[in-house]
Parts: C-alpha cells; sequence; structure tokens
C-alpha cells in the first residue's frame, strides 16, 4: 500500500512539474487603481495557491484551539473521576414474598 502511495505522488509531482515547465510564459495580472504585476503565469499560480492556503489555516485556527480547549476540559474532568473513589453499589434485594 505504501508503494501505491509512493507512486501516486511521484505522478503527481512529474504532473505538476512539467505543468510548471509548460507555463513560464510571462503574464500580467491588474490589480485596482492601475496597479499591475507581471510574472511568469506559474509563479503567479503559487502566489495564489500560497494565499489560498494561508486562509485556510487561519479559517481552521478557531476550531483548533476550541478543541483544544474542550479536549483539556475532558482530561480535567476523567483526572477527577479517577481520584473520584467509586461509589459501593449493592444489588437489588430479592422481593419478599
Amino acid at each position: 500500500m505504501r508503494l501505491i502511495a509512493w507512486v501516486i505522488r511521484v505522478l503527481v509531482f512529474v504532473l505538476l512539474l512539467v505543468l510548471a515547465l509548460a507555463n513560464t510564459q510571462t503574464a500580467t495580472l491588474n490589480f485596482l487603481a492601475g496597479y499591475a504585476w507581471q510574472a511568469p503565469l506559474i509563479l503567479i499560480g503559487l502566489a495564489f495557491f500560497i494565499v489560498g492556503l494561508l486562509a485556510g489555516l487561519l479559517s481552521a485556527l478557531p476550531a483548533v484551539f476550541r478543541m483544544r480547549m474542550e479536549n483539556g476540559r475532558l482530561k480535567r474532568e476523567l483526572r477527577t473521576a479517577r481520584e473520584a473513589p467509586a461509589p459501593v453499589v449493592e444489588p437489588p434485594l430479592p422481593p419478599v414474598i
């Protein structure tokens, strides 16, 4: 299974490398107020990929912190439950006839 995963990774890397080498022509990205950025097309694509990656990570941070806080709370509750003595449960009495 690991071999299949590595073969897929190598194929994706080769595909992306071929795509990058095929898109080296200069492209112009026009912003508001007349600003423009001229760079190779693959560099513009890489920049947008990195910006999207950072935006995704930043949007996931609140959920990660919330889960870490809940995990800590649950660990404290578990520690408290383990330290507390277990209540003695007596079996029910048989019915009186």
